[in-house]
């Protein structure tokens, strides 16, 4: 029976990650190897273990218990490493890495499978037979990988492990001699750790676009408050005012401790200009989506974007306005579109054309004045049901009634339905 499941390579990376911060409690550097395993210099380690195989065993024990299947050697090398884990494992005693990988295929040396398929037409399948080979004519044939890879393997060639940078962390906590219970109380502490957090975050030109704090009661539960931000900022007295409806909302207990602030998303933030209107009109801007969008969420707030399109219903997109930067729609000479669209809708009682009068969701209307044809085409690359009946000619009326409407007409149809249909509304 076969099992599938759908790919997720950004949760993988993620769980990969993961491990590699876990793998650094058997060596200092520890790196990942690849999309699929994991490499740590051990140098100096194995003897806090009991040796080199009681660390292999305490390291496939701990991830047998997370029920993580993996293979895992040891080695003077990392080609070495590398190539016995993937043949099974164990450990590759000091002097004896030639024994050891003089036996295993080509292929086993990290190459591409096209050297290896090369070196196996010419009789060369173990790695064995490259070393009795001179080096000369083989990197003519296949290029200094094949000996580079040969050497750092047998251990000619040093092949240090450069452990990964871990992400920058953006938190502070505070630790209180005395619990405390009262809003004002943390609201003034939650202040103080905000200018600190501010202060991190200022320092490596980075903002918060997701702010998470944590209370820590004194039977050791804890109460965690999280806000988004509809914009990159570290502006300590904004960000405070956000946290001011969830630390309402928080039950004390017996009271509080502790207290840790953390900006768990950041982005780049270069630094503003103080004083520009401009930017202060943004900011209110930001922090109105931000109140609305913490409490309905940030997916609810919606903003228009301009699209290129002379389909009207197609020529403005909405996108949630968080997550998203404010375009000015094309200026200059266009045509004038109503406030309100809306699915055609027919019309009744048509007479003239342009109509003179017309009846629309059951009212009857008088034409004042009209302005037009204004001839739409569809887009012949988008099957759009709606625009099947072909080109549309609108029409600008202004009724007696009041409204001033935005009717169209297909040429094509004679008479029926999708002759004369009403699409939106002027102001």
């Amino acid at each position: 029976m076969l099992s599938t499941r759908p790919a997720d390579p950004v949760g993988e990376g993620r769980a990969l990650e993961a491990l590699r911060r876990w793998a650094s409690r058997y060596g200092p550097h520890a790196a990942k190897d690849g999309t699929d395993g994991l490499i740590v210099d051990t140098s100096g380690v194995p003897h806090l273990f009991g040796g080199e195989a009681d660390l292999l065993e305490d390291l496939s024990a701990r991830l047998e218990r997370a029920r993580i299947e993996s293979n895992s050697a040891i080695a003077e090398t990392r080609g070495a490493a590398w190539a016995l884990a993937r043949r099974g494992g164990g450990v590759i005693p000091e002097g004896g890495l030639l024994a050891s990988l003089g036996p295993m295929p080509v292929s086993a040396l990290r190459i591409g499978p096209e050297i290896a398929e090369g070196l196996t037409r010419l009789g060369l399948h173990r790695i064995a037979d490259l070393t009795s080979v001179p080096r000369a004519p083989m990197a003519r044939r296949f290029g200094a990988e094949l000996l580079r890879r040969l050497d750092q393997a047998l251990g000619a060639q040093a092949e240090p492990v450069a452990a990964e940078p871990d992400p920058p962390q953006f938190a502070v906590r505070m630790t209180l001699p005395e619990p405390i219970g009262l809003t004002a109380d943390v609201m003034g502490l939650l202040d103080r750790l905000l200018i600190r957090l501010c202060d991190k975050l200022a320092s490596a030109q980075r903002g918060a676009r997701a702010v998470r704090l944590e209370l820590r009661r004194v039977d050791r539960s804890a109460a965690v408050i999280e806000v988004g931000l509809a914009r990159a900022m570290r502006d300590p007295a904004r960000i405070s005012a956000l946290f001011r409806k969830g630390v309402d909302e928080v039950d004390a207990g017996f009271g509080i401790d502790g207290m840790r602030l953390s900006a768990t998303v950041t982005e780049p933030l270069a630094p503003e200009q103080i004083g520009n209107g401009k930017a202060r009109q943004e900011d209110e801007l930001s922090d109105l989506i931000s109140r609305i969008g913490n409490r309905l969420g940030f997916d609810a707030v919606q903003r228009f974007l301009p699209a290129s399109s002379r389909i009207p219903e197609r020529s403005f997109l909405t996108v949630p306005a968080a997550y998203a930067a404010p375009e000015p729609f094309p200026s200059g000479r266009r045509p004038r579109r109503p406030v309100t669209l809306f699915p055609p809708e027919p019309l009744a009682g048509v007479s003239g054309n342009p109509p003179t009068r017309f009846s629309w969701r059951r009212m009857g209307f008088t034409t004042l004045r009209a302005q037009g044809p204004e001839r739409i085409t569809p887009e012949w690359w988008f099957d759009d049901p709606t625009w099947r009946s072909g080109v549309r000619d609108y029409w600008r009326i202004e009724t007696r009634e009041g409204p001033r409407l935005w009717l169209f007409r297909t040429p094509q149809a004679a008479s029926g339905f999708g002759d004369w249909n009403a699409q939106g509304v002027f102001l």
